[in-house]
């Protein structure tokens, strides 16, 4: 090996332990996250902690306690806009776009069950009729959470439809 592929792999082995661990990038996230909306929180003179986590590939962030509902809002709408936001926030901060799922007093955890619940419906429709079942249009967090359902259930499902009516499909067995 000459001495200029040594410094090359020298360089790249230092490279790689100076940059931090994916686990290291998330918790930073989620750090960055939690100022901004204990900012937030002060600004808007409302009660909450701020709790964080890793979940996967993303960070998690919680606010709870205290009268929170107006940052969830209908449907979650205000909620899906504080996210944005949040996000905004940490790319601002680390230059690199964000993943990060925000949930406001337990909104998100309700309507994962709630969604998970819907999906074993669906697929025992499917299942019964041997034909594709329809839901309601659903935000892509939605999605998610009933396409995973319908995949830890066996079937297969797709979404079809333009934002912002996009719903997914539970398919029956071949």
């Amino acid at each position: 090996m000459s001495e200029s592929q040594v410094e090359d792999v020298t360089t790249d082995a230092q490279a790689d332990e100076d940059r931090p661990s994916r686990l290291d990038r998330l918790e930073h996230e989620g750090d960055v996250a939690a100022d901004f909306l204990e900012d937030l929180l002060d600004i808007a003179d409302l009660d909450g902690d701020i709790d964080m986590d890793v979940d996967g590939n993303r960070a998690v962030v919680s606010v709870v306690g205290g009268q929170l509902q107006q940052l969830v809002g209908r449907d979650g709408e205000v909620l899906e806009a504080l996210q944005e936001l949040t996000r905004l926030a940490v790319y601002r901060e680390t230059g690199e776009r964000s993943r990060l799922m925000l949930d406001v007093a337990g909104y998100r955890a309700e309507r994962r069950e709630a969604l998970t619940r819907a999906a074993e419906e669906a697929v025992a429709s499917a299942k019964e009729a041997g034909a594709p079942v329809r839901l309601d249009p659903m935000t892509p967090f939605e999605r998610k959470v009933v396409h995973d359902a319908v995949a830890a259930a066996g079937l297969v499902s797709e979404s079809e439809g333009e934002e912002p009516n996009r719903r997914v499909v539970v398919l029956p067995t071949s």
